[in-house]
């Protein structure tokens, strides 16, 4: 059973809904998730697919193969996909928007034309590495550096958490070409994951396991001078640009799994009998079901309001940050409810539950910490 209520949305937007949980309910059974969650085996089938019917390119013009679409369009897609599993939504995500979003927004047209198309049709697979050891939130102490020689910069580094590194065919990495530059000193280039100098080391993680983060280690590693996204120490400001999109993806993601979690635990409510009737009926297990109810449309509600502010090209950093907080506490919120509901059985790896606890944990913590989104709301509030 599906709790959902689709009022506000267009008939374009049900149709999103309704066409891509259709398609991956055939080509990522429930059952193919809980093995591949065991193996962690990446879900090419389901990327796949997903690029063949077009949703890879939803939001981008029709020029490089997209469907010109709105961000609440994005908005409503990434729900649904999460609504499935949360681990083809993040696989979905890392190339759709971390990767494509930074080359469109931020590259120039040779780059738009070289790599949107090829992402767009599922040929090629991007990765946004960021994060190192000695810089988490903290983006403007990277210490990966990038230093031109004639026609190539040549970088050295290692990025850590890189999310599908592993079957990325090119990467956005972010370097200083001016190690002294603070912000000021960030450059973002787009590089070739499979030359020599790149390795990769997947990480055993708690959590997303068919998506899952690696080590990302780049020695001598060159790549092209135009293959540069935006202009020389200006990526900071290139990064920013990007964040709204990111967070709306983020926080789309932990709505559509809130509800995925909710249904779950309520299906499993009213099929658990306790003291001669289902636990449903207990006011204790309604109280967390209508909680997790509540977290939610809240979530929803905060989601659909950011992708409507960048649809009318408002600035909506506040909400942006308010949104990723809400939706992504509310996902890991509900799957500690949902453990509670399903008790011992929650706690066993034959039910879904422990795998929607392990998956929702990262949500406050990826993407821009949730006490880095509240720094961010304190600063505008001008606290």
């Amino acid at each position: 059973m599906e709790t959902v209520n689709l009022f506000g949305l267009t008939d374009e937007q049900r149709m999103i809904r309704e066409s891509v949980l259709d398609l991956l309910g055939r080509v990522l059974p429930r059952e193919k998730i809980k093995v591949m969650d065991k193996t962690g085996e990446y879900p090419a089938e389901a990327y796949q697919a997903l690029a063949d019917a077009g949703w890879m390119g939803l939001i981008y013009p029709e020029q490089y193969g997209g469907m010109g679409g709105t961000y609440k369009d994005f908005a409503v897609l990434a729900e649904a996909i999460a609504y499935h599993y949360a681990g083809i939504a993040q696989a979905y995500l890392v190339s759709a928007i971390y990767g494509a979003s930074h080359i469109f927004k931020n590259g120039n047209e040779a780059q738009r034309a070289e790599f949107l198309p090829r992402i767009m049709r599922g040929e090629i697979k991007f990765a946004l590495g960021i994060s190192e050891p000695a810089a988490g939130s903290d983006v403007a102490s990277i210490r990966t550096r990038a230093v031109r020689q004639g026609n190539e910069y040549v970088i050295n580094g290692q990025k850590l958490y890189t999310t599908c590194a592993h079957v990325a065919d090119y990467l956005i990495v972010v370097a200083k070409t001016n190690p002294d530059g603070g912000q000021a000193g960030i450059s973002i280039f787009i590089v070739d994951a499979r030359q020599p100098g790149v390795t990769v080391r997947p990480m055993d993680m708690l959590g997303r396991h068919t998506s899952h983060t690696n080590e990302v280690f780049l020695d001598d590693v060159r790549t092209p001078a135009t293959w540069m996204i935006g202009e020389e120490n200006n990526g900071w400001h290139c990064l920013m640009a990007c964040l709204n999109v990111e967070r709306l993806g983020m926080a789309a993601v932990g709505t559509g799994n809130s509800f995925k979690v909710l249904d779950y635990a309520l299906d499993y409510a009213k099929q658990r009998v306790q003291f001669g009737k289902p636990i449903s009926r207990f006011q204790s297990i309604q109280h967390k079901l209508a909680d997790m109810r509540i977290m939610a449309e809240n979530a929803r509600l905060l989601t659909y309001r950011v992708a409507e502010l960048i649809d009318h090209d408002q600035p909506c950093i506040m909400e942006t940050s308010m949104a990723k907080i809400v939706a992504t506490e509310a996902n890991f919120n509900c799957a500690n409810h949902g453990m509670q509901i399903l008790g011992g059985a929650g706690y066993t790896c034959d039910y879904d539950m422990e795998m929607f606890f392990r998956d929702a944990r990262v949500g406050p913590i990826g993407g821009g910490s949730n006490e880095i989104q509240r720094n961010i709301m304190a600063k505008l509030m001008d606290c």
